[in-house]
């Protein structure tokens, strides 16, 4: 019997506690390969999913694009917005504005102006 060494003493005809050793279990090689086919497959779908599917990088793209180009139109927007409340202001507030535009849109004229209308003639024929 081998000699054990332990911190308290063992009663006799018991052995020690070992590790038994199990028997290496080797899988078929074409099991291995038909794993690696089926893991590299659902990584090529993953990644295509990634790329092209719902939320994919594709659709942010597009998405980034279309909020850079809707940012853009609301600025505008914005501007033409501070341009016309100008515009009511000064036609609300200062009547030289009115006559301006009266003048230039609906061809009104002050009482005592005279209109002067030059009228382009066509040279006689030769």
């Amino acid at each position: 019997m081998p000699q054990v060494v332990a911190s308290q003493p063992q009663p006799p005809g018991v052995a020690p506690l070992r590790r038994r050793k199990l028997p290496a279990v080797a899988a078929a090689p074409w099991r291995t390969r038909v794993l690696n086919y089926v893991l590299a497959f659902v990584t090529v779908v993953l990644v295509v999913d990634a790329l092209v599917g719902d939320k994919g990088l594709l659709d942010t793209l597009r998405a980034r694009r279309q909020h850079g180009a809707l940012v853009a139109a609301l600025a505008q927007k914005r501007r033409e917005n501070v341009r016309l409340r100008d515009d009511i202001r000064r036609l609300k507030e200062d009547p030289a504005a009115i006559e301006s535009l009266a003048r230039e849109g609906l061809g009104l004229m002050r009482e005592g102006e005279v209109l002067f209308i030059v009228r382009d003639t066509q040279s006689p024929a030769r």
